[in-house]
């Protein structure tokens, strides 16, 4: 490899450590799995920078910013560069592969480490990303595990996992259960491109040849957007349902939804947005259920009026092979019968 060629986005893997060069801001709402953040310019430099060329111009900004620029190498080469051998090859890569990343590369290059800037920068991964799961999505050889809610689907495919069999977790990835009540409990959702990459991140370690179990999820999780291809090729893959009884769904979901009951006014505000499905009168009993923290009777008639039918109305309009399932009865769904639910769903091959 040249030492002065850009590289490709396939090539990364051939590097000691990947630095993304950009402002902790823009690394935090998407980066290349396994960069370093490393900034030339922090998220005031940057604003104040982009201010100065629109107001001055290019040679102002690049004055003032080059001064920002050497001050952050300088600290760099004093802390997280400082112990690295001469023969460190790390590659670097900002926006587009230009200016920040560039600065980088030329003055770790003149310490005598071979240095290496990405081609077109975090926008050819970002491009990769997207050509990658259009590419990947139609081959993969899904079983989808599909259940009403409370069926705990995804404790199956954790089960699934701990007994060696590949599964793909779209919510881990949308950290978000996927239901109108399923965000995570103190943790908010990744952007849609980091999304991107975390589904890739999982599936491009999985073996094509081998079943891959994946549970079923509408087109978006919380407010993230399942990619297309994606949602396409879960909807022709075969069916394996998970139909517990409506007793042991409720002991599973005053389980797991559990935190729900840890913040009545918010628990309220949420079941709010389904007014116009319920009306005022249902929601109203929903909302003072919640605020009193009585979940029984209240996830009792979510499920009968909320999920249960909107369950019995999507299976067959986007699942095409939702009438030749296999279906797995259970009345238990504790980690024993999740972990026997598991062991059915990799008996039937």
């Amino acid at each position: 490899m040249s030492h002065r060629s850009p590289v490709r986005v396939a090539d990364r893997h051939a590097f000691h450590t990947l630095i993304d060069a950009r402002s902790p801001a823009e690394y935090a709402l998407d980066h290349i799995p396994g960069a370093i953040n490393c900034p030339v310019l922090d998220d005031d430099e940057r604003r104040i920078v982009g201010t100065i060329y629109k107001q001055q111009g290019a040679f102002e900004a690049r004055r003032v910013g080059g001064a920002m620029v050497a001050a952050n190498l300088a600290r760099h080469l004093r802390t997280q560069f400082a112990d690295q051998p001469a023969s460190w090859k790390p590659l670097i890569y900002c926006w587009r592969g230009g200016m920040r990343s560039g600065s980088m590369v030329t003055w770790l290059r003149l310490v005598g480490w071979d240095a290496q800037q990405l081609a077109g920068g975090y926008k050819s991964w970002r491009r990769h990303v997207i050509d990658r799961l259009a590419e990947l999505a139609p081959q993969l050889p899904l079983r989808v595990i599909c259940g009403p809610t409370g069926s705990a689907k995804t404790r199956v495919l954790q089960a699934l996992a701990a007994r060696g069999a590949q599964e793909l977790d779209l919510e881990a990835c949308a950290r978000h259960r996927g239901s109108v009540l399923g965000a995570w409990p103190g943790v908010a959702q990744p952007s849609q491109t980091a999304f991107e990459t975390a589904l890739l991140h999982a599936l491009e370690p999985l073996d094509l040849q081998r079943t891959i179990y994946v549970e079923a999820e509408s087109s978006k999780i919380g407010r993230l957007a399942v990619p297309q291809p994606l949602v396409q090729r879960l909807r022709a893959s075969s069916c394996i349902e998970v139909a517990a009884s409506v007793p042991a769904r409720l002991d599973f979901l005053l389980r797991d939804y559990a935190n729900l009951g840890d913040n009545p006014d918010l628990l309220a505000q949420q079941l709010g947005v389904l007014k116009e499905l319920h009306g005022k009168q249902v929601i109203a009993r929903w909302q003072d259920w919640a605020q009193a923290g009585a979940l029984p009777p209240l996830f009792a008639e979510l499920v009968a009026l909320h999920y249960d039918p909107l369950y019995a109305r999507s299976q067959s309009t986007h699942l095409h092979q939702w009438a030749a399932r296999h279906s797995l009865a259970s009345d238990d769904l504790s980690e024993a019968g999740i972990d026997a639910l598991a062991a059915q769903v990799l008996a039937l091959g």
